[in-house]
């Protein structure tokens, strides 16, 4: 059963299709349903204003104004070769903050500061135990000084546990 009353029908004249949720095309205003609604399926005399594509030079990231019939790619050809602004030169470099270990050569985007002796590293030796630091006496930060302490203290109460010494430092036998 029918009901002509819901919906509308399609604007295309080859469907007519009745179809209850319409879309409206937003560069000539008629109906039309799902299988038309795209400026090519329903021939869109308005998808000029619409359809409008700006290409980007991809050396300086400027967009170029390309006339109606003109090649975009000729257009932006012709600006890489005469009014292009990019100066490699004056790029910004992303990874500028080197590693400070000696022997490492990886550059970070970020610093990464060692709290304990202030100097930069890359993200693999960025903990004091990983640069051999000479910082400060304290080989971990305040956060793995307190995990250490809560440790202690829970090793402490287990029978047969080996306790921390006083100073809070352990011993650290890694492998190199």
């Amino acid at each position: 059963m029918e009901l002509p009353w819901l919906g509308e029908h399609c604007s295309e004249r080859a469907c007519k299709q009745l179809d209850f949720l319409p879309l409206k095309c937003d560069a000539c205003g008629e109906v039309f349903c799902k299988d038309h609604i795209r400026y090519d399926d329903h021939k869109c005399s308005s998808a000029y204003k619409k359809n409008v594509q700006v290409p980007v030079c991809p050396l300086c990231n400027a967009p170029i104004p390309v006339q109606k019939g003109e090649i975009p790619d000729v257009v932006v050809g012709a600006h890489m070769d005469k009014d292009c602004k990019y100066n490699p030169a004056q790029q910004k470099r992303i990874f500028t903050n080197k590693c400070l270990k000696p022997g490492c050569k990886r550059k970070e985007m970020m610093k990464v500061l060692c709290e304990q002796c202030g100097l930069n590293f890359c993200i693999k030796h960025r903990h004091p135990l990983d640069h051999d630091c000479k910082g400060s006496s304290h080989p971990t930060s305040k956060a793995g000084y307190a995990a250490l302490m809560r440790a202690s203290h829970t090793a402490l109460k287990s029978p047969g546990a080996i306790g921390v010494p006083s100073n809070g430092n352990l011993q650290h036998n890694r492998c190199r």
